[in-house]
């Protein structure tokens, strides 16, 4: 059966370890729990030399790093069973929140937020990245696509329900209560 893979990518306004990019770093590990016990989570790739889940490949950036000053930028990795799984997590709660203070650590991006497809394999960071510069450079279709144009598993274009999104969304919420308290207390 296939799973939804969703990569993103950004850049720092600051090095990573700065005082400007500490309401991130702070998150970093809630966001990461907070997405493990999500409904409909099913894995990400880690970072090689870091712990937690093994690397998903030789990890690489896509071509909106050049330039940039930076060797590294904050992206991730991982499967989701579907659309509304992965749009409630990403919009409501510990996610959301981070989202909603992205803008201080990050620069405006000139690229896409995120690229999806659908995969019956686990993706490697080369294939996504693939797939994220092609979003950029051909638009949305069955092969790179986002939320505000998704596309089925069969390539064809579909619906989101959002009803459904909002529903899990809720059981969420009550699983994560205690992180969203943590975040809420934290610098932004």
């Amino acid at each position: 059966m296939a799973k939804l893979a969703i990569y993103n990518f950004g850049l720092f306004v600051a090095p990573y370890d700065s005082a400007e990019v500490e309401g991130f770093r702070l998150r970093e590990p809630v966001n990461f729990l907070a997405a493990e016990t999500a409904q409909g989570f099913i894995g990400r790739s880690g970072y090689d030399g870091e712990p937690g889940p093994e690397s998903w490949g030789l990890q690489v950036f896509p071509r909106f790093i050049k330039g940039s000053g930076f060797e590294t930028a904050p992206s991730s990795l991982s499967l989701w069973a579907d659309l509304e799984t992965l749009m409630a997590f990403s919009y409501s709660g510990v996610h959301a929140d981070a989202l909603k203070h992205a803008k201080n650590w990050q620069l405006e991006k000139q690229w896409p937020a995120l690229v999806l497809w659908w995969t019956e394999g686990r993706p490697d960071w080369a294939e996504a990245v693939e797939r994220f510069e092609y979003l950029h450079d051909h638009g949305p279709g069955p092969h790179a696509f986002h939320f505000k144009d998704p596309y089925g598993q069969g390539g064809e274009r579909i619906v989101i329900d959002r009803a459904r999104v909002r529903e899990i969304a809720a059981l969420n919420a009550e699983r994560h209560m205690d992180l969203m308290a943590q975040v809420l207390s934290m610098k932004a």
